[in-house]
């Protein structure tokens, strides 16, 4: 029962990971309880679960499982975080839950499974359940393949992808486990009921039973479609809806059928590509040519049981596609033409789409080939033509079919027709637009009227199915000349059709549904469209391109003409009916007088016939009556003008006001043609002409006008037919013109004599160039150069221009044909019709096979001749047609060309093509203009830009649809090739946005789309994004949305953060250009905003730019996409509008107390979420939304969340008004308008962004008014994102920006606003890196390097790696604020800023010296600090190089300072009023100010009454530094922190004195306590001072060497008392102690303070430190921090070997104490070091390495402790990650088996292995025995002398002998004297006065007097402590100056006694403690033998200097 009390104590997640079972159990049943007590689902308690989901599922003990199954269960169902451990859980549940043999835990793992699929991991599950089913244990199949059935059972086909569990059915089929078989026929009935048929080709190969056992299942099944049951937490609408028609009991049939033939499944999805390329016969083309058929029938029987798979891997079958059209085409045995043919079919129909590419070979060839009678052979052609058009398109192919349509074989033609109308039947009025059904009813109507039988039958049916696809009404045009026996056949055809999609109904019904459907993609409204009644699309439809001139009256004049659908066709009449119908409707005596020779009756009798005119009704009004009674005798030869213009005014008004014909045109067009020279009648026939124009269409009467003006001779009038229809074509428009009609009768008036014709002839080509471009100018191409010029200067001049709108026409150019013509001609832009009249070579027979074979050659320079040849064909026949033979195959394998001349070469060969073949190109694009893709993913850019140059020219002839159609692009997308991505997503964001409809291909784009965003390439991802709001416009937000469901969490997340963003700035489809054009002016920019919503949201769009500033909207209205709506829905929003304006008074912001509290509260509290994101997500923005409700007026709140960005603005405006007046209640809800700005910063909209920043420019000003300071929570939900904006590309925008962020700092500390910066720096946009950088110099300029946090070495380290950025600017920007660093702090910046590259600190220091201010602090600068500090007397006292700053534990003063400064506002306030509270304290004025010594606050006096004694403590008399002095230093701790802060000051007499305070303290034990906990900050103070002395002080020769000495004194002085006080010296921490040894030791090795006065004591000094410092230091500090110390100088390159070999020297030391040290020693810790160290240094590299003391050192070390602990030490590696790895591991081993081996022997033998002792006992006996005695003779006064010179020289001979034995026992003086006396020998035998600086730890000079019993014993004398304290100074300093003058000679030793032994080594550490305790006891004696008094002088003076300065110090306190 004791452990049960000991894990139930146990929290609840510790429980479930608890080996006991039962607690475990306990954990469960808890956890349980707790997740279903949790309601939060977002709740922090979910994480602390997160990585023990999968133990609660795989529990080991089986009662234990089933009840964390449970709690697994409530976790996954209830926690937000669930979904991160699917793939680990469902795995869990597969192999530890499945094969448990209770039901309840194989129960609860699949409810698990089926869990996680309903929170949206459908795809994980899914993998892990299919892996399962590999596993040996058939019952964990079983569960897997239940699981997955249940799951698609209950979730559907749609959530549980089909695919992969198709493909291991036959697998589970063949199980021999009969469970599994059952398991799995279970499975494929629940898949049938999903996907039907489509499952019968992957099962087709299993057992013949099975596959019957299964038909029996399916056929029981329901034939109803199946539903999904269980819903996705995505899909809760759709449950609803479930749940609502289950209660209904109803099921809404109509819907769900829509909804099944969605998602029809293919059955060629689920099957496996095979690959069939590699399995062909190896020599089947060579048996595909023989002459024998047998051999050619093997090979084909080869290839057609290779093409029955179904599903074809994709390759390149060029090769066996051609081989197989040949023996099509060519071979005479049917029988194999028969299987060739079945080849094609079974290779389209397994390739499908990819097979396109090969369609245009195949199809001319089976066309032709249907001349053969045989109907297997017929049936075979049939099979595959019909197999090729299904991976092609309608349009693709049209050409070659046309060809043969007019074939002189009638089977051919009825073939040709019959496989239109099959092909009709796959068709949709969308995929054959008129474009392609007008050319083929052409060709029908002529095979209607054909002799042969059959053909006239196939070309009734073919109309017929074309009838019933695009209904009747599209037809009718292309039947008019049909009579009406035959147009009744070709409708009971139409009827008898049934179309593949299942189409029903006759087709009339057909044509009301389809013809919406069919107009829905040209209007911009499309989308809104289909909600509409049918009956309103088509005026609507009609009235988009009339919006241009006349907005309003257009709609109304085609509504009107709408019905008037055919032209009026009239019969001529004879002059006899039309007389008698004439004198019906004219007065008698207008008729009499018609042909009176009288020229006035005539015109009286004209005038009553125009008065008659005007009267009729259109209806009773008989045109052709009337005008062939103008045309009566004198008709148009009358002679006077009056009456003739009265005449032609008359036709003009006929034309216009009744039904007239083509047939009445032509009475009267012949005359108005002779008149339109006239000089007084010209300008009423024109009038006339214009009228018949509009009434019988422009482009007919142009025809016949034109034609009759050149039949005439009269130059006038050919010259003003031509200015009359260049001025007819501006009015009308040029839809429908026939260029070729009158394009010969502008040839000749260009080569007439006379000017005015050949002017208006230019002039009227040059309006034509407006509407038909550069094209137009190749008709002309023969003409004289002169001519040419004046041609080309013309259309200079219309160059740029656009064409003016349409104002005439409307009547007859609209009717029903006019959206299809538009929708054509606006997308070719005219030039394909222009193309098709130019006059075209076939250049196929110069093809020649000799040329492709040159292209394809191996030799470069042959393949060039090729291509040279193939340059000069084109060329020289300028325009081609479609046939060019083989060219496109070998052309397309040059392409990929090694040599990128070629590929260049080809790619302008294509160019050439695409000019020269024009719209005819289309078929080409499969074949050659995909390959044109891939060469975007060339390396080279100059072959990618001529790629694209190439690419456009092509899209320039073909429009984009053919290259969206297919997979091809979406395949291109998916190679992984940046370039290729870049350019490729580059050119379709350019092409996207102006095509008005795409083919539903697009959709494959996506998915790679999708990882383009997430590409490695910036550009790729760059291009993506630009690309993805091109890609919704056409696809749709929605579906572009869904498209994620695949993704992974972190993609899916970002990818819709990125649709979000997009959908903001989604393109609105365009209108049609023409109008686009027209459009253009009128609208205004808010009003192509709301076309960029998506298409649910317009019409709100649109009704809410209505209160927008009126002359917007004005504009808005006509210009607006929806048109129709926008016209009906026009009153109620201005009406809502002006009831908005009366609910907007009043104020805005409310003021709700306490409120910003609570949020912040809860935000830490974590009950909302914190503002932090890369992209804003919606549950931020809602979140916003709720907390903003309260805040704001519920007008403003809409206004603020409302989609359009324009409502955002106008908001923001209102903002601006309210804020001054209503400032309080901004400042409440601050937190939350500053959260709303950040979302504006998402937004890519630059006027809500100006906007904003203005308003932010004006809170900013206020809030600093009001003295507000930002809290930490605003400020950082704020600062970051303002900071994203400063990188903005726009120069405006950052130019706010940095405004801003200088505002920011009146009211947010600028030491916080450091942080963001420095942040902002590490951004990926340059710019931003660039800006931060500036604005960090600016802070640093304006606020010194107090703002640098968290410390300026720190930051400036960080500022300096971007000096190396790859960015100029950022470069400079970096630079400019290290000169800022520079100029506030001088050289010191050097230190702080680290290592940089010689270049990057050549450039810096080539900055400095052009940038830096020449004094500290400029005269600028003075004048600021003046402004701001006007009542500080000390304000403007100049900065010295400013002191080092500290880091780490120092950056602690400084928050405190900041602190204490804001806390005393009230007193600042007083003294300062005008200087914000965080400015206040200028520690610099306190550092750097030393008149007065009042400047460093006494530590013994201040506070420390807790520590002392009580005192009275005197006021003090001086307070010159600041009025609040006291008040800021009102702490121990913070004084302590700010004394030590000087002790680092670059001022050396500020250091003295911090030190000369700190030392004060330590030497007294009862004060010092006070430094406890300030250790490590003092020790990094002290060696960063070490270090400036080093770097900065020691090289400034400007400075006294004195002052440098003394400095050091103190410092060695401070560290003495410090670290002789163990209490204090162990608070030092390793990292620390590293950096302090490695100060020191750098002092040991400085050889420049050889050169100061007493340079060499200083170095003893230092040298005594040492010792202490490895004495009293926790053990385990020091020796980890001098491994790391040797590993780091052994790294570095830079480093002096010397200071190695020092580091080592003191690990000997180390190593000599470990017996009394062990057990102090944290042994895992320093095992961890030396593992580090060996990782490192293996043993290999440390033997490599020039000596080998390291290698010794370490070894040492090791051996070392391996003797004091035994096999213990293994145990002591628990730090040490991999420990099996590690080398230390097996080195210990080796020791520890070692060390037992010789156990007997003296521990001491393994301490070293380069000591070189002989393990031979005898000659150990006689090196013991030579020892003793030469030890005995130095003992004995007599023969002293001599036993130290044998000693020396018997270490001279064996410089490896272990002296320690010896002297172990004798005392430490013994043990120095004999130190001493060798060092005395060495000396005079070396005969050296002076050595070297560079010498290993130094010892103090001794006198050598004798051992001596004497012993004076130091203690107080009764003296006050300050003087005891400066007394014992003094004792110090005189002994060392009575050493030196001793034996001046003795020092260093040089560097060739580097390599002691080690026993030498470690006594010579060892014994610095007793020459201490040596000196103090005998130091009178020693002043006695001082021989330099002027030298001792020096010391002393120093020490009465620093004592007179202490005292002074005293002195002014009091």
């Amino acid at each position: 029962m004791g452990d049960d009390s000991e894990w139930m104590k146990l929290p609840v997640d510790q429980k479930c990971e608890h080996k006991i079972w039962k607690a475990r159990l306990n954990g469960y049943e808890e956890a349980l309880k707790i997740f279903q007590r949790i309601q939060d689902e977002k709740s922090p308690e979910w994480g602390k679960y997160l990585g023990l989901i999968k133990k609660f599922v795989t529990d080991s003990n089986a009662v234990a499982q089933l009840k964390g199954l449970e709690a697994a269960l409530a976790y996954i169902e209830n926690a937000h975080v669930a979904g991160k451990t699917t793939g680990e859980v469902v795995s869990g549940v597969v192999g530890k839950v499945f094969n448990q043999p209770k039901a309840r835990a194989k129960e609860l793992g699949t409810d698990i499974c089926l869990m996680y699929i309903e929170i949206e991991k459908a795809e994980v599950v899914q993998d892990e359940l299919i892996k399962g089913l590999d596993n040996k244990n058939p019952k964990i199949v079983v569960a897997c393949v239940e699981t997955i059935r249940k799951a698609l059972c209950e979730f559907g086909s749609k959530i549980i992808t089909l695919k992969p569990v198709v493909k291991v059915l036959p697998k589970l089929f063949e199980s021999r486990e009969k469970a599994v078989r059952d398991e799995a026929k279970l499975l494929a009935v629940e898949i049938y009921r999903w996907i039907r048929d489509a499952l019968r080709p992957p099962l087709q190969n299993i057992n013949s039973v099975q596959l019957k056992e299964l038909e029996e299942e399916w056929v029981k099944l329901p034939t109803a479609a199946p539903k999904q049951t269980r819903f996705l937490r995505s899909q809760q609408d759709l449950k609803a809806k479930f749940e609502q028609q289950q209660a209904a009991g109803g099921d809404e049939a109509d819907g769900d059928d829509e909804e099944e033939t969605e998602v029809q499944v293919d059955p060629y999805e689920l099957l496996e590509a095979v690959e069939i390329l590699s399995k062909l016969p190896k020599d089947f083309y060579e048996k595909i040519e023989a002459k024998k058929w047998q051999e050619r029938k093997e090979a084909l029987e080869a290839v057609e049981a290779l093409t029955k798979n179904p599903k074809l891997e994709n390759g390149d079958y060029g090769d066996l596609v051609r081989a197989l059209k040949k023996v099509v085409g060519k071979d005479a045995n049917v029988m194999l033409v028969s299987m060739a043919a079945k080849c094609l079919a079974g290779l389209a129909a397994g390739l499908r789409k990819k097979f396109g590419t090969y369609a245009g070979h195949v199809v001319p060839t089976i066309l032709e080939k249907f001349k053969e009678k045989k109907p297997q052979v017929v049936q075979a052609l049939q099979e595959a033509i019909d197999a090729v058009f299904l991976t092609t398109t309608l349009q693709n192919i049209s050409e070659d079919v046309l060809a043969v349509m007019d074939n002189k074989n009638p089977s051919i033609k009825q073939q040709a027709s019959l496989f239109l109308a099959r092909s009709f039947r796959h068709c949709t009025p969308s995929t054959l637009p008129k474009s392609v059904l007008k050319p083929f009813c052409a060709a029908f109507l002529k095979q209607v009227n054909d002799s042969a039988p059959e053909v006239r039958d196939a070309a009734f049916e073919a109309l017929g199915t074309a009838m019933k696809v695009v209904g009747e009404k599209a037809v009718n045009p292309f039947l008019a000349d049909i009579d009406k026996l035959k147009l009744e056949k070709i409708k009971e055809c139409a009827d008898k059709v049934e179309l593949v999609g299942g189409k029903k109904g006759g087709s009339a019904g057909g044509e009301k549904k389809e013809k919406p459907a069919a107009k829905a993609p040209p209007p911009v409204e499309a989308p809104a469209k289909p909600s509409g009644p049918p009956k309103k699309a088509p005026p609507a439809k009609a009235a988009g391109p009339l919006k241009k001139g006349k907005p309003a009256s257009a709609p109304s004049g085609k509504s009107k003409k709408a019905p008037d659908t055919k032209e009026v066709v009239e019969t001529e009449l004879s002059l006899e009916v039309c007389e008698e119908k004439a004198a019906t409707v004219l007065p008698a005596s207008c008729m009499q007088l018609l042909d009176s020779g009288n020229w006035k009756e005539r015109l009286a009798s004209m005038e009553e016939f125009q008065r008659a005119v005007e009267q009729m009704d259109k209806s009773e009004m008989p045109c052709q009556a009337l005008v062939k009674m103008l045309a009566k005798k004198p008709g148009w030869k009358e002679t006077n003008f009056q009456v003739m213009q009265m005449k032609l005014h008359i036709v003009g008004l006929i034309a216009q006001k009744g039904s007239f014909s083509k047939t009445s045109a032509l009475v009267v067009l012949d005359g108005l043609v002779d008149k339109i020279g006239d000089v007084k009648c010209g300008s009423n026939a024109k009038e006339a002409l214009t009228a018949i124009g509009e009434a019988c269409s422009l482009p007919w009467t142009a025809e016949q006008v034109v034609s009759m003006a050149f039949a005439q001779k009269n130059p006038k009038n050919q010259a003003e037919t031509l200015n009359w229809l260049a001025n007819a074509m501006k009015e009308f428009g040029f839809a429908g013109i026939n260029v070729k009609a009158f394009i010969n009768n502008v040839k000749t008036a260009l080569g007439a004599t006379n000017p005015a014709v050949r002017t208006s002839a230019i002039t009227l080509l040059g309006v034509m160039f407006l509407y038909m471009g550069a094209p137009l100018r190749m008709f002309f191409e023969d003409e004289k150069p002169a001519l040419l010029s004046q041609i080309d200067a013309e259309f200079e001049k219309m160059q740029g221009q656009s064409p003016p709108a349409p104002i005439r026409g409307a009547k007859k150019a609209g009717g029903e044909e006019e959206g299809e013509k538009a929708e054509e001609e606006e997308v070719d832009g005219g030039a394909g019709d222009i193309m098709d009249l130019l006059p075209r070579t076939d250049i196929s027979d110069k093809i020649t096979s000799d040329m492709v074979s040159k292209i394809g050659d191996k030799n470069w320079k042959i393949r060039k001749e090729g291509l040279d040849e193939v340059t000069a064909v084109i060329s020289e026949a300028k325009f081609i047609q479609a046939n060019i033979g083989e060219l496109p195959l070998a052309l397309r394998g040059r392409l990929n060309d090694s040599n990128k001349i070629l590929v260049q070469q080809t790619l302008g060969i294509l160019q050439q093509i695409a000019t020269a073949m024009g719209p005819a190109l289309k078929q080409q694009v499969k074949n050659l203009g995909i390959p044109i893709i891939t060469v975007l993913g060339d390396s080279k850019s100059n072959v990618r830009a001529a790629a694209l140059t190439t690419l456009n020219a092509w899209v320039e002839q073909t429009g984009m649809k053919e290259w969206l159609e297919g997979e091809d692009l979406s395949e291109e997308l998916k190679k992984e090739n940046p370039f290729l991505r870049q350019e490729v997503l580059g050119w379709l964001a350019e092409k996207l946005p102006t095509l008005r409809t795409v083919p539903a291909d697009l959709m494959l784009c996506v998915p790679p789309l999708y990882t383009c965003l997430e590409d490695r390439s910036g550009d790729v991802r760059k291009k993506a994004q630009d690309a993805l709001p091109t890609f919704m416009m056409h696809l749709s937000y929605e579906k572009m949305s869904k498209a994620t469901v695949k993704l992974k969490p972190a993609s899916k997340d970002q990818v819709v953060g990125m649709l979000e963003k997009a959908r903001a700035v989604m393109p609105a489809k365009p209108a049609a250009p023409a109008k686009a054009a027209a459009s253009k002016p009128t609208s205004s920019a808010p009003s192509s905003k709301p076309t960029s919503a998506p298409a649910r949201n317009q019409t709100p769009c649109e009704d809410y730019s209505e209160p927008e500033p009126k002359p917007d909207t004005k504009k808005t209205k006509p210009a607006g996409p929806v048109a129709k709506k926008g016209v009906v829905g026009k009153k109620p929003p201005v009406k809502a509008g002006a009831k908005d304006e009366e609910d907007r008074s009043g104020p805005i912001f409310i003021l709700v107390p306490n409120g910003k509290e609570q949020r912040i509260k809860e935000e830490k509290a974590l009950k909302i979420l914190k503002w932090n994101f890369m992209t804003p997500r919606d549950e931020y923005v809602e979140q916003l939304k709720t907390q903003m409700s309260t805040c704001l007026a519920k007008w403003l709140q809409d206004e603020l969340f409302h989609f359009d960005f324009q409502r955002h603005v106008k908001a923001i405006g209102a903002m601006i008004e309210h804020m001054e007046a209503e400032s309080e209640a901004v400042i409440s809800c601050l937190d939350l308008v500053l959260k709303w700005f950040t979302l504006r910063f998402f937004d890519t909209n630059t006027s809500v962004l100006m906007k904003a920043l203005e308003f932010l420019k004006l809170l900013f000003t206020m809030l600093s008014r009001k003295n507000y300071q930002l809290n930490d929570n605003e400020a950082s939900s704020f600062i970051p994102y303002l900071i994203l904006k400063v990188g903005e590309s726009k120069d405006v925008v950052r130019k706010d920006v940095r405004a801003i962020l200088t505002m920011l700092c009146k009211v947010y500390a600028a030491s916080k606003v450091f942080p963001f910066l420095m942040e902002g720096t590490k951004s990926k946009n340059s710019k931003q890196r660039s800006e931060c950088l500036e604005e960090l110099g600016c802070l640093i300029e304006n606020f010194g390097m107090n703002v640098c946090q968290p410390t300026p070495a720190k930051s400036l380290k960080e500022i300096g790696v971007h000096i190396g950025d790859r960015d100029t600017t950022v470069r400079n920007a970096a630079l400019n604020t290290v000169v800022a660093a520079y100029n506030t702090c001088g050289d010191q910046v050097f230190k702080l800023i680290g290592n940089l590259s010689e270049k990057e600190m050549s450039m810096l220091e080539e900055r400095i010296k052009r940038s830096a201010k020449k004094t500290p602090a400029p005269a600028a600068k003075q004048e600021r600090t003046q402004r701001e500090h006007p009542t500080n007397p000390n304000a403007t006292f100049l900065r010295k190089p400013a002191q080092e700053e500290v880091p780490n534990k120092l950056k602690i003063m400084y928050r405190t300072y900041r602190i204490q400064a804001r806390a005393q506002n009230a007193h600042l306030e007083q003294s300062a009023p005008s200087i914000p509270k965080e400015f206040q304290l200028d520690l610099d004025v306190f550092e750097n100010n030393h008149t007065c010594a009042s400047d460093i606050p006494d530590l013994v006096q201040h506070k420390l009454d807790e520590v002392l004694e009580p005192v009275m403590i005197p006021e003090r008399k001086m307070r010159t530094v600041s009025p609040h002095f006291d008040d800021i230093h009102n702490s121990t701790a913070s004084t302590i922190n700010f004394v030590i802060s000087q002790v680092a000051s670059g001022d050396i007499n500020t250091s003295i004195q911090a030190l000369a305070q700190i030392d004060e303290v330590l030497r007294q034990a009862d004060k010092a306590e006070a430094m406890s906990g300030h250790i490590d900050q003092f020790l990094i103070a002290t060696f960063m001072q070490l270090r400036l002395i080093y770097n900065t002080h020691m090289a400034d020769d400007r400075l006294d060497k004195k002052d440098i000495f003394k400095l050091y004194s103190c410092i060695i002085g401070n560290m003495l008392s410090l670290f002789s006080m163990e209490s204090l010296a162990r608070e030092a921490s390793m990292g620390v102690l590293k950096d302090l040894m490695h100060g020191l030791i750098t002092l040991m090795l400085d050889s420049r303070v050889e050169d100061i006065e007493d340079g060499q004591q200083l170095i003893r000094s230092v040298n005594l430190l040492v010792v202490r410092v490895l004495e009293k230091s926790d053990q385990t500090n020091i020796l980890s921090a001098l491994l790391v110390l040797l590993q780091d100088s052994l790294t570095s390159t830079a480093g002096s070997p010397m200071f190695s070999e020092l580091v080592m020297k003191c690990l000997w030391r180390m190593i000599r104490f470990l017996p009394q040290t062990i057990n102090s020693i944290n042994l895992d810790r320093i095992l961890l070091d030396v593992h580090n160290f060996m990782k490192v240094f293996p043993k290999e590299k440390l033997k490599q390495l020039k000596s080998d003391i390291p290698h010794r050192t370490l070894k040492t070390l090791l051996h070392t402790l391996c003797r004091l602990t035994g096999a213990k030490i293994l145990d002591h590696m628990s730090m040490i990650e991999n420990r099996n790895e590690s080398e230390l591991e097996a080195h210990l081993r080796r020791v520890v088996k070692h060390s037992t081996n010789l156990s007997g022997l003296k521990s001491d033998k393994s301490t070293e292995k380069g000591a070189l002792r002989s393990d031979d006992k005898v000659i150990k006996a006689k090196v013991s025995d030579i020892l003793s005695e030469i030890f005995k003779k130095i003992g004995s006064k007599e023969n002293t002398k001599e036993g130290l010179t044998e000693l020396y020289e018997y270490k001279q001979k064996y410089s490896d002998a272990d002296l320690e034995p010896f002297l172990r026992n004798t005392s430490q003086f013994f043990q120095s004297y004999v130190e001493r006396g060798l060092r005395m020998i060495e000396s005079e035998r070396e005969g050296k006065g002076r050595i070297q600086s560079s010498t290993v730890i130094p010892q103090h000079s001794t006198d050598s007097y004798l051992p001596s019993s004497s012993s004076v014993s130091i203690s107080s004398n009764g003296e006050d402590l300050n003087a005891a304290a400066y007394y014992e100074r003094l004792k110090i300093l005189r002994q060392r100056r009575g050493l030196e003058n001793s034996a001046p000679e003795e020092d260093r030793p040089p560097l060739s006694s580097l390599r002691p032994s080690v026993a030498s080594s470690t006594d010579m550490l060892h014994s610095k403690l007793s020459q201490l305790k040596e000196s103090r006891e005998h130091f009178q004696q020693e002043q006695s033998h001082s021989h330099s008094p002027t030298r001792s002088s020096s010391p002393a003076s120093n020490l009465d200097d620093l004592k007179k300065r202490l005292e002074r110090i005293k002195s002014n306190r009091q």
